[in-house]
């Protein structure tokens, strides 16, 4: 029987490269939101803890310059969260791109995949359809040397 070699194999190789290089994109905008993400919450908790100081500069002895201060922190501190916002909407951005590429790409390995199997099913029935023609001749060959012997 002769050995199935499937034509376009180096593409499905390439093909699998590529998806491997689109999951490893893809983990990496994904870590990459997930930092924006903790970063945008240690903002907010820092605002949080903002909050609760100016509360309780309010119920202690007032001063004047430290609530202030303590307002200022709390706008500084909106607009840093807002940026922020603004980053970790980019990293989605990044992270739906990728994930739209490696999607592509694993669409593209799974048809090449299914062309290497449809070309293994083609191979098999010419294989099958050679091994049936040569017991047909052995077949015809033996049926006519044993009428010669007779």
């Amino acid at each position: 029987m002769a050995k199935f070699a499937y034509r376009m194999q180096s593409i499905l190789n390439i093909q699998y490269q590529l998806e491997t290089q689109a999951k490893m994109e893809f983990g990496r905008a994904q870590m990459r939101l997930m930092e924006e993400e903790e970063k945008l919450q240690g903002l907010i908790d820092r605002k949080e803890a903002y909050l609760e100081e100016g509360r309780r500069m309010r119920n202690d002895v007032l001063h004047v310059n430290d609530l202030k201060d303590n307002r200022n922190a709390m706008l500084i501190m909106d607009e840093m969260i807002e940026v922020q916002r603004g980053q970790v909407a980019r990293a989605q951005e990044i992270v739906e791109a990728a994930r739209l590429k490696l999607q592509e790409v694993m669409q593209e390995r799974k048809m090449h995949e299914r062309l290497k199997e449809k070309a293994f099913e083609q191979f098999m029935q010419e294989e099958n359809a050679a091994e049936g023609k040569a017991v047909d001749e052995l077949t015809s060959y033996t049926y006519g040397q044993r009428g010669k012997g007779e």
